[in-house]
């Protein structure tokens, strides 16, 4: 999927995610992505099963599936059962999300976060690449057997260098997220770079999570950056992450600074230019992010779809 630009679905419900998944693939988009809110609070892969069976060629992947909820082999049997419905079409990605949510709300004991990554990869490439997983780990202990191995795309969230190392060594791609554009070329690509040196392997795509807005008042795609984009400022684990890429970040928020290298907008033109320097820098694909109007919530839906159909033709 290199060179690939798909768009982030932002939905009110699972039935909204279904339909917003099928008015991409009409629109020529190749990759529909749910977050973990993206289905309006459904589970995101039983959204995906839905979309997956109303469409037909569309990819659709999950940025992210928490890790803590669900034990490893459960998860592959989820992923196990899309594949079989729409064989190569899922794009599974996976990550530990953050400890507040996870322990607000699944009381987990929140531990070793990148521990438990690594733990999930292992299982989780073990059952696809061999059909088996006999293993006891801090985190996961798991023994399944498959008829037959499942070549099913394995992906993971990166945020800091150490779990872009992690995502070069076991995964098929790196999924960013809220990461400014130098910060991606600058630290997260040549440390999946050595990650997967180290392993002796091909470096797997960084996948560039990109917020954008297709119009051409830059205060206005600042404002509604700020407005959805806000809480991440109050996040202890991206605070960190912005403040390493230079850019000072406090309770008051994001500096214009930060939000022009995050946040691509302008015209459709401009949007297409934007979206694809990160190809031209090195990110292996793009995860386009929406920003959306909630004055033209369908316009602005509609304008990002054609925009990233566009720049993905472009590539």
């Amino acid at each position: 999927m290199s060179g690939t630009i798909g768009v982030s679905i932002q939905a009110f419900s699972a039935a909204d995610f279904v339909a917003q998944v099928q008015q991409a693939e009409v629109a020529g988009v190749p990759v529909a992505w749910t977050t973990i809110g993206g289905a309006g609070g459904a589970d995101p892969l039983t959204a995906a099963a839905a979309a997956l069976v109303q469409t037909d060629r569309i990819r659709v992947g999950t940025a992210i599936v928490p890790t803590w909820p669900r034990h490893a082999v459960a998860l592959a049997a989820q992923a196990l059962t899309l594949h079989q419905i729409a064989p190569g079409r899922l794009r599974l990605g996976i990550g530990p999300s953050h400890e507040p949510s996870m322990v607000a709300t699944y009381g987990v004991k929140w531990r070793k976060p990148l521990q438990n990554l690594r733990e999930y990869l292992e299982a989780l490439r073990s059952l696809f690449t061999t059909g088996a997983v006999d293993m006891d780990g801090t985190h996961v202990r798991a023994h399944a057997r498959w008829r037959e191995p499942a070549d099913i795309e394995l992906l993971a969230s990166a945020l800091r260098p150490k779990s872009f190392e992690l995502c070069g060594e076991l995964t098929d791609g790196a999924l960013s997220w809220m990461c400014p554009r130098s910060y991606l070329i600058d630290r997260a690509l040549p440390a999946l770079q050595s990650g997967a040196a180290q392993a002796g392997r091909s470096v797997p795509p960084l996948i560039a999570h990109v917020p954008f807005f297709v119009s051409e008042d830059r205060e206005a795609a600042r404002d509604l950056a700020r407005k959805q984009l806000g809480n991440y400022a109050r996040v202890p684990f991206y605070r960190a992450m912005f403040n390493e890429a230079g850019f000072d970040v406090d309770d008051n928020g994001y500096s214009d600074a930060l939000l022009d290298d995050l946040v691509v907008s302008g015209t459709e033109a401009q949007v297409i230019a934007g979206l694809r320097r990160y190809l031209d820098d090195g990110c292996g694909e793009v995860l386009a992010a929406p920003l959306l109007d909630p004055a033209d919530r369908e316009g602005s839906i509609a304008r990002a779809l054609a925009a990233v159909a566009a720049a993905h033709r472009a590539t």
